[in-house]
């Protein structure tokens, strides 16, 4: 026999409506109140009727908020491809997104596009977060006041938010610098390129790196990170500079966009057949370079997956009260090269 409402409502000692408001967030109901709420229902086995709870939510549509940031750049572009076809998939059950896009990374334009969601009456929240302590108390705050966080492709230490979807970030790095020493012999000299000093992801693809290379090939040697802020010019004029600098430069690990800027730059300065190169993602241009030799390796990191599984994660538990099981869910560390792109 199916659970109802009423059975949840008799054993958490609460109103029916409660109920409902609980597992079906809408409405305030307190923290402590709903988690009991939703741990009995979840013993009991209680599978709402979806088709039914689609019709009831035509007058109470779910609104998800998406932030994404860096939306200039390609990989962006391809997270856009996940975040657009979770919304048609939600809307089938009337729920909607609503995408607010930042050029860079500005944790005041952040702050100001999570006001305007509120105003918006959003459910839930889906961002790709700057590194800030005004962002994480932000976060904070939604989820105390009931609205759910999921956090995508950058994530932000020390918050409430119910997970994180994205690559493990200082395993990649890790990954870049066994790649590394491969393709260099176990010697020489490298650049590390960031994005934003602000960008979680990118601080631990750097991390990770350099730690691995430190503990593990102590004759490769690492300049310190310079950061090009996503930016094909930036990183051009940086890798130039970092070659008039370091004539015996050996390679180059690209962690951030704008990595047709280093291959720019290694054309203009002769430098193209002897510096070795890794870069992140597998957008266009960096696949015709990866095939015409200018790139050594490139780390894919599941864009799509970025850009979908949080708006749907959220979907879910606002519509249903599923939990998600896990706190992170790291997307593939996948290695492409020119015989296997």
């Amino acid at each position: 026999m199916a659970v109802t409402l009423k059975q949840i409502a008799e054993l958490a000692g609460v109103s029916r409506g409660t109920v409902d408001r609980a597992l079906y967030n809408r409405g305030r109901v307190k923290p402590e109140v709903a988690e009991r709420i939703k741990k009995i229902a979840k013993e009991l086995g209680y599978q709402p009727n979806r088709a039914g709870k689609a019709l009831a939510m035509t007058n109470h549509p779910i609104k998800i908020g998406v932030i994404a940031q860096a939306t200039e750049t390609p990989f962006m572009h391809l997270l856009r491809s996940g975040i657009d076809d979770a919304t048609k998939d939600v809307a089938a059950f009337g729920a909607e997104v609503i995408v607010r896009s930042g050029i860079g990374l500005d944790v005041e334009d952040q702050l100001k596009m999570m006001d305007e969601l509120l105003q918006a009456g959003i459910d839930g929240l889906a961002i790709a977060p700057a590194d800030d302590p005004r962002l994480r108390d932000k976060i904070n705050s939604l989820v105390e006041s009931n609205i759910p966080v999921v956090t995508f492709n950058a994530d932000i230490d020390n918050t409430k938010r119910m997970c994180f979807v994205g690559q493990n970030s200082e395993l990649a790095g890790r990954t870049c610098a066994g790649l590394l020493n491969a393709i260099t012999a176990d010697h020489g000299l490298v650049l590390p390129i960031s994005g934003y000093q602000y960008n979680h992801s990118h601080a631990l693809r750097i991390k990770g790196f350099c730690s691995e290379i430190e503990q593990s090939f102590p004759k490769i040697r690492t300049l310190p990170a310079v950061y090009c802020q996503d930016d094909e010019m930036l990183t051009q004029e940086l890798t130039e500079e970092t070659l008039r600098q370091h004539p015996d430069l050996t390679a180059i690990y690209m962690a951030a966009g704008g990595q047709a800027g280093v291959c720019r730059a290694l054309e203009r300065t002769g430098y193209a057949d002897s510096v070795r190169v890794i870069c992140f993602d597998l957008v266009p241009n960096n696949i015709r370079n990866l095939l015409d030799s200018r790139i050594d390796f490139l780390i894919g990191q599941d864009a799509h997956t970025q850009g979908c599984m949080p708006i749907m994660i959220l979907f879910d538990y606002l519509f249903s009260g599923k939990i998600p099981e896990n706190k992170h869910f790291y997307t593939d560390i996948s290695i492409k090269n020119k015989y296997n792109v």
